[in-house]
């Protein structure tokens, strides 16, 4: 990965002009991609849920962990957002990505829709918003990616299933068994990721080269990893602890050298399922916690907690929405970023990061959604592809110390707490 990206470094500035023709290489890998973001999307929720058992009785335990695992993949959300505001990465000139085919007119319109909602209320805008949870057509939804309403179908539908017992046990293998496969159909689709993301580099920094916009180029992907890392670190530094601190009273610091055999394989691996047998042996022998609340907690974790994953979207999307705004093709069709955009975009990355497999690059998957549920060109996506190996380790790192805390603070209160009292 990283000698595919170096190479296409030089052959951008060697040969610009022939490096702009290689960009059909990365539109086949990109379209590889969005091939499989339905299907996946849709049994990797339905999976995480179905992991749970009946959700009648997740009883107290299983409502804590999920109550923190969501509030703080929102506030991981937020301070993406918040960063993003701060540093606005992306105010420069961009590689001209207009050769590609930026979207159906469909999504276009969607984006002039949403662009007019800039001067209604706050009450309009979460109308809209809570309309584009649910569909009157599921088909068709998948056919258009609009993958929100899918999100909230299969967690439904998957909820549902969890009641019916042993009558769905088909159904659930069913969709166990695709999600299985559909994973190793992107595990396959990784080994050529190389391949891809040395056209998609050598296209952009090969037109950027020819049109001396390079320097900028570098400097807005500087800015947009200074804003995903300092969110990162912000989230890694100081939220988590204070929520492990506020509720366990645990030194915050002191746990994160209990778990960092766990957090060292993270980010060497990129991979939160990997990682997952690691995290529960550091949870158990290292941060002593309790083996009952191990074995539920953290593999539900690793199935639907990604915080560094939801903040890394919502960050990488505002910023490709900012360098899109500037494109002949956004001023067409009157595209700006405004704050309904950015509201859309934060609920939208909460609710991918549920469906963010634990593998090594499972974001560039998710990341199809937030883009489509603002209109946003996917092949923009290639932008920041040639640091997102990079963030990656970064952004799993998090999720699996989110993780352990979540594990920590239901151990201490309704295991721990319980003996005290």
């Amino acid at each position: 990965m990283i000698g595919s990206i170096v190479a296409a470094f030089a052959f951008s500035w060697m040969a610009p002009e022939m490096a702009k023709h290689t960009k059909v290489g990365g539109e086949i890998f990109l379209r590889c991609l969005m091939m499989v973001v339905v299907p996946l999307v849709m049994t990797s929720v339905m999976s995480g849920i179905l992991g749970l058992g009946d959700v009648r009785k997740l009883g107290k335990p299983g409502g804590a962990a999920v109550l923190f695992y969501v509030t703080t993949t929102v506030l991981a959300v937020l301070t993406g957002v918040l960063m993003f505001n701060l540093i606005q990465p992306g105010q420069g000139v961009i590689p001209d990505l207009g050769a590609l085919d930026h979207g159906s007119h469909a999504e276009q319109m969607a984006v002039v829709e949403e662009t007019s909602q800039q001067k209604k209320g706050m009450a309009d805008i979460f109308e809209n918003l809570l309309l584009m949870l649910f569909t009157e057509n599921l088909l068709q939804s998948m056919v258009e990616i609009e993958l929100l309403p899918l999100i909230v179908f299969s967690i439904i539908f998957a909820g549902l299933l969890t009641t019916l017992g042993k009558r769905i046990k088909v159904v659930s293998d069913l969709v166990l068994a695709s999600n299985d496969a559909l994973l190793n159909f992107v595990m396959l689709l990784m080994k050529f990721a190389p391949v891809g993301i040395f056209c998609l580099v050598a296209s952009n920094f090969g037109e950027a080269f020819a049109e001396g916009t390079f320097v900028s180029t570098i400097k807005n992907l500087a800015s947009y990893m200074v804003v995903v890392l300092g969110g990162l670190f912000f989230h890694f530094g100081v939220t988590l602890p204070l929520f492990l601190w506020f509720k366990t009273r645990r030194n915050p610091y002191r746990f994160m050298a209990h778990m960092s055999d766990a957090l060292l394989t993270a980010f060497s691996t990129a991979s939160s399922s990997a990682t997952l047998p690691v995290t529960m042996e550091c949870a158990e022998k290292k941060a002593h916690i309790s083996r009952k609340s191990i074995d539920f907690v953290l593999p539900l974790g690793a199935t639907i907690n990604m915080d560094g994953t939801a903040l890394y979207e919502a960050a990488a999307a505002l910023f490709i929405a900012n360098l899109y705004a500037v494109s002949p093709e956004a001023q067409a069709i009157g595209f700006e970023l405004t704050m309904t955009t950015q509201v859309v975009i934060a609920v939208t990355a909460t609710m991918a990061a549920i469906g963010a497999a634990g593998i090594p690059e499972a974001g560039l998957v998710t990341m199809a959604i937030v883009l489509g549920a603002v209109g946003l060109p996917v092949e923009y996506m290639a932008i920041i592809l040639p640091v997102d190996w990079f963030l990656d380790r970064f952004r799993t790192m998090i999720n699996a110390f989110g993780d352990s805390v979540g594990a920590a603070i239901v151990d201490e209160v309704f295991t721990v707490g319980k003996q005290k009292a």
